[in-house]
């Protein structure tokens, strides 16, 4: 198969029209509504071909479009999104967070990899071919939303209220970085996710320590003897039924990941410690890979000064795998936090909104061996690494759901660039390659060897 498009701009210019994008605070956390919106139309604008328009939801706008000319070709939906994370401390950043910077090889500003970088490939791809051959190769909707940085909170209603409209035959998302820049890869799975809080509270007040001190069950004191509880010294997680469903991880399975050239060396150098830990009787590449975690992600309670603190809230993430399901290990946890003997002190657990299951496609799906031969196009001589995304992309898990449709990662973000973190950058050089790779996928998809099966035509099954 021949490519034939030109993207004939030069890098300067590509990076000179994502600023915009990205000068946009599209913090979908606490920016206002007309920041967000503005970032919408700026997306919309980039679809008119495909008659893009920012449409309302329960929260932040999404923007949607569509280019049905194709009806006997296969559809796709493109998903990513347009919200990005809080700066955090501005202080730890080189450059202003929403000016998009270039430095040498890279291009430095908040949400430029995740997932404003990532989203941009797609759209001068898919005005490249319209400009250029007058038509897209196969039916394309473009759903881009405005929480994922918040969990997707409004998303599953949209969805299920326009199933019908966003019907497809596979979902393909900007979103879900490179497992690492040192070869080409593609996720085949994600790890779901819960969240909760555990609360401990003592006396009705904050009480003076020296007063008080020695006569009364201190909050944080109870709270971390739960909190230690949850692990074994091991580090396996020490609470009943949390591993429940998930199935042994085969031989096979375990030769395959070995197989992956993983410096542990330099992973723990990278971070900065000593040594790494983790579950016993797991590598960490299968500790990243095949199973679930339960994270204390922070504890807030008084502070610096000479109290009792009456209430201390310590926050839980769990990273699931398949057959795990949410629900159950809420309720596990639950369980066994309650289960404590801490006197002197109430104890409450919080969950958090709704689980999110863990996703996986297989590996000899359309789909992977599409973007397979589209990544060895792109990246000649180099073998195309299938990876797990250790993180959670909640949107897979409704799209299978609610359009009985499989998502593809289809990103050139990778997991290095400082996602989440100050001083965000994504590489130049990603930018070219991924616009060459999403042209040779939509190619194979619509008319060559990986062909999908045109189960739904616009919009109607």
């Amino acid at each position: 198969m021949v490519d034939m498009l030109s993207f004939d701009a030069t890098d300067a210019e590509y990076v000179d029209e994502l600023a915009a994008y990205v000068a946009v605070p599209s913090v979908s956390r606490d920016a206002t509504h007309e920041t967000m919106r503005a970032a919408a139309e700026w997306l919309a604008a980039q679809l008119s071909f495909a008659g893009g328009r920012v449409v309302e939801t329960q929260g932040h706008p999404a923007v949607r479009a569509d280019w049905l000319g194709a009806p006997d070709a296969p559809t796709i939906l493109v998903y990513g999104h347009y919200d990005v994370q809080p700066t955090g401390d501005l202080a730890e950043w080189r450059t202003p967070p929403f000016e998009l910077v270039t430095d040498g090889d890279v291009i430095r500003g908040r949400g430029v990899t995740d997932d404003k970088g990532p989203v941009f490939i797609v759209l001068k791809v898919a005005q490249a071919f319209i400009e250029q051959e007058g038509a897209l190769p196969l039916n394309i909707k473009f759903l881009f939303e405005g929480e994922e940085e918040i969990g997707s909170p409004h998303l599953p209603e949209y969805v299920r209220a326009h199933a019908d409209e966003l019907a497809a035959d596979l979902v393909i998302s900007a979103d879900g970085a490179m497992w690492r820049p040192s070869e080409p890869s593609l996720s085949i799975a994600s790890k779901g996710l819960v969240t909760l809080d555990v609360e401990v509270t003592g006396a009705d007040a904050d009480l003076h320590s020296g007063r008080f001190g020695g006569t009364v069950a201190n909050p944080v004191h109870a709270l971390a003897e739960i909190l230690a509880g949850l692990h074994a010294a091991d580090g396996r997680v020490a609470v009943d039924g949390f591993y429940d469903g998930i199935p042994e991880l085969t031989d096979e399975r375990r030769a395959a990941i070995a197989a992956v050239p993983f410096d542990e060396d330099g992973y723990r150098n990278s971070l900065g410690l000593d040594e790494v830990f983790g579950e016993a009787g797991y590598s960490t590449l299968e500790r990243l890979w095949e199973r679930p975690t339960l994270e204390i992600n922070g504890v807030r309670a008084g502070g610096k000064y000479t109290v009792i603190p009456h209430i201390a809230t310590g926050h839980i993430s769990c990273r699931l795998v398949p057959g795990q399901r949410p629900e159950r290990v809420l309720q596990a946890i639950t369980d066994h936090v309650l289960a404590q003997k801490v006197p002197g002190v109430r104890v409450t657990v919080r969950p958090e909104e709704a689980g999110v299951p863990a996703y996986t496609i297989p590996e000899d799906h359309p789909a992977i061996r599409a973007a397979t031969e589209a990544l060895a196009h792109v990246y000649p001589g180099q073998d195309v690494l299938l990876a797990v995304i250790a993180g959670t992309l909640p949107a897979t898990a409704l799209f299978e759901e609610a359009l009985g449709a499989k998502t593809l990662f289809f990103s050139f973000s990778t997991a290095d660039e400082n996602l989440h973190a100050p001083n965000e950058f994504m590489r130049i050089s990603r930018l070219r390659e991924g616009m060459r790779a999403w042209e040779h996928l939509w190619r194979l998809l619509a008319d060559g060897p990986h062909r999908l099966a045109p189960v739904i035509r616009n919009g109607s099954a």
